[in-house]
């Protein structure tokens, strides 16, 4: 089965500043198109997981009962609009103390274990950073890069480049099968 694994902050909801968390349910804002995209790959029959490293949580800036209640209103907003999340990955962890934090693929392999039925080589890992990427790569994905500027490039390069995610999505489907 095919899978598309999103990043949260910045690919679904608006990135805090740097150096900021989203802490609080009531600061959740879904980036525009975000709904239909994910409601697109719902339809396209793709798993759709959500893997997020979430270290404020290790930092004691939010709770982990923070973070669920985020989820909730954030898993609300897209079933108004008729989107889907399959399952949500999050590592609580500081820098390197774990395995699941990406670029690590800790959280990609609880989610194949959770869904036996993903083929890692037909899927893809959807961010905003190189930790993303990375991790992408070493799963055998595709990767798809999504930057407001292309010109922001990493090492090693994505797969595609999008200015969000619905454009991502649009790649998907101009490359699924090939």
């Amino acid at each position: 089965m095919k899978a598309v694994f999103l990043d949260r902050d910045g690919i679904i909801n608006k990135n805090p500043p740097e150096g900021e968390y989203l802490t609080s349910p009531r600061k959740f804002r879904l980036l525009k198109n975000v709904a239909r995209a994910i409601k697109k790959l719902n339809e396209l029959k793709f798993l759709v997981i959500i893997v997020t490293n979430q270290r404020g949580i290790a930092r004691g800036i939010m709770t982990e009962n923070d973070l669920k209640e985020i989820h909730s209103r954030m898993l609300k907003k897209l079933a108004l609009q008729g989107a889907r999340i399959d399952a949500i990955y999050y590592c609580p962890h500081e820098i390197n103390t774990c395995s699941c934090r990406k670029p690590d693929i800790g959280l990609f392999l609880q989610a194949k274990r959770d869904f036996p039925e993903i083929d890692f080589s037909q899927s893809f890992v959807i961010g905003d950073t190189d930790k993303d990427i990375i991790a992408g790569q070493r799963l055998g994905c595709r990767t798809i890069l999504v930057k407001s500027n292309q010109n922001d490039t990493l090492t090693p390069p994505a797969d595609f480049f999008a200015r969000n995610l619905w454009e991502a999505v649009s790649k998907i489907i101009a490359n699924v099968d090939k």
